[in-house]
């Protein structure tokens, strides 16, 4: 079965308690709406932070692996039909 332009664009619209929706091929979530965005920003704005103004090498992993740990809680939990290996739109 074809991936036609529909299907992508379909694939790609956020419904509004989702934030991130799946990518098509692969593991992985995308940004839909302007909450996930923010979030996405906001979280890789917070990771440079943390490694420009944090000295200490051990607090700097550390910081980083919470953040990592809670922005990937958040758009899981946030990611219309989960996150899964997806082959298109054979799911």
């Amino acid at each position: 079965m074809r991936t036609t332009t529909r299907d992508a664009i379909d694939h790609s619209l956020g419904e509004a308690d989702y934030w991130f929706v799946p990518k098509m091929f692969g593991i992985g979530v995308k940004p839909a709406t302007w909450q996930g965005w923010a979030i996405t920003i906001g979280f890789a704005a917070v990771l440079i932070a943390d490694i420009r103004l944090v000295h200490e090498r051990i607090a700097q992993v550390g910081i980083g692996i919470a953040l990592v740990v809670m922005f990937t809680a958040i758009a899981v939990r946030k990611t219309r039909g989960g996150v899964r290996w997806r082959w298109g739109t054979r799911d």
